[in-house]
């Protein structure tokens, strides 16, 4: 096979076109979808909203993953989500962690804000 038949499946460094393959669209199709805002998520993963107990020694935290946003954006959506919890929280990896059971307001408040996410988990 030549170098020209291979493309890129999935990267999170550029925006492709899913039907030529390439960043720089040559069948007319635009790279990223328009009319979507400049900080809206990108489409790519789900966004879940679960609960973890692990490593916590039984405290239970609420785990947002899935989140396709630069770090200055999960990091505003943090301080708006802990605003509106009344809890506390951090960022560790591109996941967003509160203190507590709190999957239904969460699933809800990001609802508000456009973000489709779902429960995780029973």
């Amino acid at each position: 096979m030549s170098k020209d038949s291979y493309r890129t499946v999935y990267s999170t460094e550029k925006t492709v076109c899913r039907k030529c393959g390439r960043e720089a669209c040559v069948c007319g199709r635009p790279a990223a979808a328009k009319g979507a805002p400049a900080d809206a998520p990108q489409r790519g993963g789900q966004v879940r909203v679960g609960r973890e107990t692990k490593g916590r020694k039984g405290a239970g935290v609420t785990v947002v993953t899935g989140l396709a946003m630069t770090e200055d954006q999960l990091r505003a959506l943090l301080t708006a989500c802990k605003k509106r919890l009344g809890c506390g929280g951090t960022l560790r990896d591109g996941v967003l962690e509160f203190q507590g059971e709190h999957r239904d307001t969460l699933v809800a408040h990001l609802a508000s804000l456009g973000i489709n996410a779902r429960k995780a988990g029973g």
